[in-house]
């Protein structure tokens, strides 16, 4: 195109073309205003309900966010004079190389709507999925957002997390903390473990039942081991994971438990 074309598009039609521009980024604007709105309106009529769970609620939310920007992006084709139907016949034409390139994501997409229906978690949960553990803050349209233990945001595919193993933390009312506490062979053991039952019982937020299991877990050339076993819900895993150990540790020193050592073996010359 020379310059003689462009001055003729221009003085023919740049005008027109001009407010066919301003008029579409006007419309992205205030359109995309108005899907911000309605989704967050949404959101609270949901909430407001209180029939309809987080989980389902964002899932919601999504699924109208994306409906109503590809509305939005036809409407302002159409600004420009290019038809739906036109549009749709392109898109049919280029069906085989879009349905490659977005395979994974239809895939994610029906896994999404798969855990919609059958529910191995929700937002809130603790889980451990798709090679990662963490707090569910989202289930989206495609993908599992987590906020992991050491707080960082991760975006996990639906895919990913539906074709793997699943372990929801949250499920069940209490899950087990596992320590364990050595002993030297000195100390007899039903000692340790007598003494250590009413401290861990005494630990905040360590549950009533079932009751923390302290028994003989093996021995060792340093001195039996002991497993000690509270179990709590887990939002206060770690801290009942912590305090058990510090009781550990404050309950042997009281009784003046050796502390256990390898028994050294010696050759006569």
């Amino acid at each position: 195109m020379n310059t003689t074309d462009i001055w003729h598009f221009l003085s023919t039609q740049g005008t027109d073309f001009a407010i066919k521009l301003a008029t579409a980024i006007a419309a992205w604007i205030i359109g995309r205003w108005l899907i911000s709105l309605a989704v967050s309106l949404m959101g609270k009529l949901l909430q407001r309900g209180g029939k309809i769970d987080t989980t389902l609620a964002h899932y919601l939310k999504s699924i109208t966010g994306v409906l109503l920007n590809i509305i939005l992006i036809l409407a302002i084709l159409d600004i420009f004079g290019v038809k739906t139907t036109s549009f749709a016949a392109l898109l049919a034409g280029a069906g085989l190389a879009i349905g490659a390139a977005w395979s994974g994501m239809l895939g994610n997409f029906a896994a999404g709507v798969f855990m919609q229906v059958l529910r191995p978690y929700k937002v809130g949960d603790f889980i451990s999925a798709g090679g990662m553990v963490g707090t569910v803050t989202e289930l989206g349209l495609f993908a599992t957002t987590l906020t992991t233990p050491d707080n960082v945001m991760t975006v996990v595919g639906n895919g990913k997390i539906f074709g793997d193993n699943i372990q929801n933390f949250s499920a069940l009312p209490v899950r087990r903390v596992d320590c364990v506490a050595k002993v030297a062979n000195s100390v007899s053991p039903l000692d340790a473990i007598a003494r250590l039952k009413p401290v861990i019982s005494a630990i905040p937020n360590v549950a009533t039942e079932p009751a923390p299991d302290i028994e003989i877990l093996e021995f060792t050339p340093e001195g039996p081991k002991l497993c000690v076993r509270p179990y709590t819900h887990t939002d206060h895993y770690w801290q009942v994971y912590f305090d058990t150990n510090k009781a550990i540790v404050e309950t042997f020193g009281a009784a003046g438990y050796p502390v256990p050592e390898t028994p050294m073996a010696y050759r006569n010359a």
